[in-house]
């Protein structure tokens, strides 16, 4: 599970600002409170109340900003969505106890690796192009910038109760699900499900005490 650090670093910098600086264009409705964009955007103010309050900056005050964080992250993202697709195949093969591992320490992993990495913010906007739907789901599409790059950032939602929630984000083109669902299914050749949970467990010790 290695790989591409550069690229999720982007990636969760994506996530995290996402929700946090997102700027509209013109042709992007956003008053309409099904809409997509607005299901990504509607945590703004709490984002950027989090990330601007300076004493959640101090370092004792820390792990409670990023738990912050990953309580409205975790609004946003169905992470037993990204999980069943990510195991692909493998997914019915598991037992319910085992599915509902497997989206704790695959979103844990998530959470650990990545939100953390929320210390990198420094100014960057997302700006939202347009969305397309298509039954119950849709894409939005939209761009990083950052230090005058731009990268793509595209969000897949699916709509489940009547609540738009994230199940994948492609960066430059690569899928999250599509990256993680490769690695996994190469320890799975070569290795049991207690095995991939073994390795996810390890992963998840390592960054709970980094």
């Amino acid at each position: 599970m290695k790989n591409g650090n550069a690229w999720f670093l982007k990636f969760f910098v994506g996530i995290v600002l996402a929700v946090a600086i997102p700027v509209l264009c013109h042709d992007v409705a956003y008053a309409a409170a099904t809409d997509p964009v607005v299901v990504i955007k509607d945590a703004v103010d709490e984002i950027i109340s989090i990330l601007q309050d300076e004493k959640l900056g101090v370092p004792n005050r820390k792990a409670e900003r990023k738990s912050r964080v990953v309580t409205i992250v975790e609004k946003k993202f169905d992470f037993r969505e990204m999980s069943m697709r990510t195991l692909a195949k493998h997914w019915q093969e598991r037992s319910p106890e085992e599915q509902d591992r497997f989206v704790f320490l695959f979103k844990t992993l998530l959470e650990n690796t990545y939100i953390a990495k929320i210390e990198t913010y420094s100014g960057e906007k997302v700006v939202f192009k347009k969305s397309a739907l298509q039954g119950n789901k849709a894409i939005v599409y939209s761009e990083l910038v950052r230090k005058n790059v731009e990268t793509p950032v595209n969000y897949k939602l699916k709509n489940s109760d009547d609540r738009w929630m994230v199940y994948d984000v492609e960066v430059e083109g690569v899928s999250l699900v599509n990256n993680y669902r490769t690695q996994f299914a190469s320890i799975l050749d070569k290795e049991n499900f207690a095995g991939l949970l073994a390795r996810l467990e390890e992963k998840v010790k390592k960054g709970a005490v980094e």
